[in-house]
C-alpha cells in the first residue's frame, strides 16, 4: 500500500508565516497506559520544531490511540536509514531527513515539506576570522576561485548535489564532529539549512563562529518524515496529521513560530543567491521541491517589502 501523496503541501506554503503563532501542542504522552512508542530519530528528537510537528500530526489524528514519543541511540544519518529500511528495526520508527529518489525507493516518505522548503535554502557557519575569505562571492565559480570548501555531512543529500554543481566538499559521518572541523580549518564553510542554524549555533555556544551575512545557497530539497514501507498505520497518522493541520490552520502557525525567526534575523530577501541543480530527486519531488521553493522566495520578499508595517517575531 502506498501512501497517497498529499494535496494540501501547496495550502501549507501560503501560509507560510501568514498566521498568528497560535502554539504547537505539547503534549508527547496521553492519560492511556497503552500508549504507542513511536522512536524518533535522535536529531530530530534534539529539534524543537521537529518533534513538535511529529506531536501536532499526531494530536491531529486521535483515532489511532494515544501515543508516546521517544529518543532513539545517536546514530548517523546512513545508519538511521538503513535502520529504517529493515522491516522490524528495534531502535527507530520514524525519522525527518532531506528526501532523494534513493531514499524514496527503499523507504516510505510522507510527501510534505516539513519546513516549507526552507532547508533547501543553506547558509554558512564560519570561523569568523574567514569571513573576509567571503567578500565579493558572486558564483559557484567564485567559490572555487577563492578556495572555499563546504562541510557536509557523508551520508547527506546535499554532499552530493554540491559536488555535482563543481563545489569542494569535504564530509564526515557525525554531524558534532563538523564543528570541530570547521574549527580546525578542515573546510571554510558549514553549509546549514537556515531552518536550523540558529538552533545549532545556539547549542553550539562557540564565540568564534559566525553566521556569513550575504550568501545564500539555494536548491531544491524538499525534507520529509519516512518511515520503513510496511509501516503504513504510521505513515498513514503521519501524512493524515499533517493535512488536518494544514487546513485548519495550525501548520502555518507551527511554521511561524519556529521558523519565522529565522527569516527575519538572516536577512534572506539581501543575501546573493547562488543556485545549484539537485538531479538526485524523483521527478513528482522535484516538481514539489522548485515549486516550494518559488513559493518560499516569493513569500520572503513579500514579508521583506518597505510597505509592511508589522510583524512580531513568536517566541520558539
Amino acid at each position: 500500500m502506498k501512501v497517497r501523496r498529499a494535496r494540501g503541501w501547496l495550502t501549507a506554503l501560503a501560509l507560510f508565516l501568514a498566521c498568528p503563532g497560535t502554539g504547537v501542542s505539547s503534549e508527547y504522552l496521553s492519560g492511556e497506559t497503552q500508549a504507542r512508542e513511536y522512536r524518533l530519530w535522535y536529531r530530530n528528537y534534539d529539534s524543537p520544531p521537529i518533534r513538535a510537528l511529529v506531536a501536532l500530526a499526531f494530536d491531529k489524528t486521535p483515532e489511532y490511540g494515544s501515543y508516546r514519543i521517544t529518543r532513539t541511540p545517536e546514530m548517523a544519518q546512513g545508519r538511521v536509514v538503513r535502520e529504517l529500511e529493515r522491516q522490524q528495526s528495534k531502535l527507530v520508527d520514524l525519522a525527518n531527513v532531506a528526501t532523494s529518489k534513493q531514499r524514496e525507493e527503499s523507504l516510505q516518505a510522507i510527501p510534505i515539506p516539513i519546513d516549507g522548503g526552507l532547508l533547501g535554502l543553506r547558509v554558512c557557519v564560519v570561523l569568523k576570522e574567514s569571513l573576509p575569505r567571503f567578500k565579493g562571492i558572486r558564483s559557484l565559480g567564485n567559490l572555487e576561485e577563492v578556495g572555499i570548501r563546504i562541510g557536509q555531512g557523508a551520508h547527506w543529500p546535499d554532499s552530493s548535489i554540491l559536488q555535482a554543481n563543481g563545489v569542494s566538499v569535504v564530509t564526515h559521518s557525525r554531524y558534532e564532529i563538523l564543528f570541530r572541523m570547521l574549527e580546525n580549518h578542515r573546510f571554510e564553510c558549514f553549509a546549514r539549512g537556515v531552518n536550523e542554524v540558529l538552533f545549532d549555533l545556539e547549542l553550539e555556544n562557540n564565540e568564534d563562529f559566525a553566521i556569513e551575512p550575504d550568501l545564500l545557497l539555494a536548491y531544491p530539497m524538499p525534507s520529509y518524515f519516512f518511515v520503513n514501507r510496511h509501516d503504513h498505520e504510521t505513515a498513514h497518522r503521519l501524512q493524515l496529521g499533517m493535512e488536518r493541520a494544514i487546513f485548519d490552520g495550525s501548520f502555518g502557525a507551527y511554521l511561524n513560530q519556529y521558523y519565522g525567526q529565522s527569516i527575519d534575523e538572516l536577512n534572506l530577501h539581501s543575501r546573493n543567491v547562488l543556485v545549484l541543480e539537485n538531479p538526485y530527486l524523483t521527478d513528482e519531488s522535484r516538481a514539489i521541491g522548485t515549486r516550494t521553493l518559488l513559493e518560499l522566495r516569493r513569500r520572503i520578499q513579500i514579508l521583506s517589502a518597505p510597505q509592511k508595517t508589522s510583524y512580531s517575531n513568536p517566541e520558539s
